[in-house]
This record gives structure tokens, sequence and C-alpha cells, in this order.
């Protein structure tokens, strides 16, 4: 199953019981050192950190209380892992997330103190994700794909209808991809209420496999060698992929460096610590300054949690 725009529709209540919406803001600085006008959607203000936690709670409300019951098992980097813990919380439901055993430990940590079983498990995320699927198998747990699953998608997309609701004229808005939930829904949302506005998505070249599925129409594998944890993802998912497919107008590939100069723009034109992914955007604005030269432009600050290695580099 796709996503409709009416699914987005049907979470926006669900999401509105928890969650108030988040700045869409400009920032006079960013634009002089941009060169357009920029406005700065602040998903790094949610009780999490990060966007898609919208999608946690889309998918907890829309389960059985008997599947809630048994709970969820997923695999994630952080963020996913997070705001999954967040709405098993809010709903009283069990939660195991399986996070690569480098998994920064902060994140980690965040996880836990959300009530959620942290397990951490081999060297990146597929080796997770082959671990949680055990588990789920031997639990009975609904397993969670970070990326297939459509009632996260949902989710996410009522940012897009914040945006675009707010900003129906918008010239372009950049998202950063790890699985793509983000880009998916914002073509979705895009497709009824702002046609007119490109949807472009942003992913770091260390770790390309959305980019390279999309530009290909098929499912890619790649090296997974990013820094940046949100954007972490060795292969292409295949329900943000189809979904793409239909409606993105680029696929913009930016390298890590790139990110972290964008961190520090934010930082100091916006005061706002974006993790890597958060930043991802604003990088690949200003990858093609010529092309976004005078336009009116959102980026997706999809979430605020640096690591301390990250928010070193700031200063």
């Amino acid at each position: 199953m796709d996503l409709s725009f009416a699914q987005v529709i049907a979470a926006r209540p669900v999401v509105a019981r928890h969650l108030a919406p988040t700045p869409l803001s400009s920032h006079p600085a960013l634009d002089a050192a941009v060169g357009a006008s920029v406005l700065v959607k602040h998903e790094n203000e949610q009780p999490v950190g990060a966007f898609k936690v919208r999608g946690g709670l889309t998918l907890l409300a829309a389960m059985s209380e008997q599947d809630r019951a048994r709970g969820t098992v997923s695999y994630s980097t952080g963020n996913h892992a997070r705001s999954l813990a967040y709405a098993s919380k809010v709903h009283g439901a069990p939660c195991t997330v399986v996070m690569p055993a480098a998994a920064a430990p902060a994140k980690a940590a965040a996880v836990a103190e959300l009530g959620a079983e942290v397990v951490l498990h081999g060297p990146d995320l597929e080796a997770a994700q082959h671990h949680a699927e055990a588990l789920a198998g031997r639990s009975g747990a609904r397993l969670v794909s970070p990326g297939d699953t459509p009632e996260l998608l949902a989710g996410v997309g009522t940012l897009y209808l914040e945006i675009f609701e707010a900003e129906p004229d918008l010239d372009a808005v950049l998202v950063p991809v790890g699985s793509g939930t983000g880009a998916s829904a914002a073509t979705v949302v895009a497709r009824e209420l702002a046609p007119s506005c490109a949807v472009i998505a942003v992913q770091s070249e260390a770790s390309p496999a959305a980019h390279d599925s999309w530009r290909s129409g098929t499912l890619q594998r790649r090296p997974n060698r990013t820094r940046v944890d949100g954007l972490a993802t060795g292969r292409g998912f295949a329900l943000p992929q189809r979904i793409m497919a239909a409606g993105l107008a680029d696929f913009l590939l930016v390298p890590d460096e790139a990110i972290t100069a964008a961190q520090r723009l934010l930082s100091t034109t916006t005061g706002t610590i974006a993790e890597g992914a958060g930043a991802a955007a604003l990088a690949g604005l200003l990858s093609a300054p010529a092309r976004f030269r005078g336009k009116r432009v959102a980026v997706v600050c999809t979430g605020g949690n640096a690591t301390e290695a990250e928010r070193a580099e700031l200063h």
C-alpha cells in the first residue's frame, strides 16, 4: 500500500493530540548568507528532537489493543528509535529497538530513558535489522520497518501540511533523506496543496543508496560510509522509492563536510543546533546557489539531536 493524501489528513488529529505545530521561521541572517528567502521548518523542537515522532504516534494509535500489548520491534541509528519509544510510552506499549553496536551512547540512553528495551547488535544498520527480524519472529511483536511502514509516512506527512498550508507558493522544499519517509510524504502533500513547488531530496554522497535507487528506478544497495547518523542507510526502501518516483523533482548528493558546514551556518545565523541530518537540506541548498538565488525555499531541519562530537565541530 502506498500513501494517499487522505491518510495524511487522517493522521493530523492523531498527531495534534500530542504535538503542537513546529515553527516555520524566517531568519534574515540566513537569507543574506544564502541569497534566497529561506524558511526553516524547526522539527528539532519536537519533544524527542526529531520529526519522526509524528510517525510513531500515528502508528501506535492505529494498532489494535492486542497488537499494542504484544509491542513493537524495530531497528534504528537513533531518531526512529527514540520516536517509536516515545509513542510506545504514550500508549503504554512495550518497545524493543535494535541499534548498531557503535550507536552513540547518548542516543541509546535517550531511547532507554523512554522505557524501551535497547539492544546493541552488529556493525551497521543492516545487521541490526536482521537481529530485529529474529527478535520479532520469536516474540510475536510487530516488526516496524523505519521506511516501509505506511503509518509512519502518514504521520510524517503532517509536517508538510503545516508547511504548505502556511506557504503554498514556495518555489522548492528541500528534505534530507535516509530511508526517504520525509521526502516521499512531502511529494504526496505538495501534489495537493502546492503543485508548483519542487520537492528536492538531499542525501550524503557517502551513503547514496536512496539517491541511486531513485536515479535507477530499482532498489539499490550501496556502501554506508556517512558519519551522519540520520542518513546512514545502505539500501533503498521500497515504499518511499515508489512514492518519490512519482513526485520528486530532483535528488542531490552532498559530501559530509558540506553538511557540517551547513550545521555551522544554522548555528551562527539561526541559533539552531542541528544534527547532521537536520542540516542536510540546507547543505543541498548551498550546493546549488545559482539554482536557488532569489527563490522562496523551505528547508526541513529534521532533528536537533547532535552528538557531542558534532557539537564540538561547530566551534
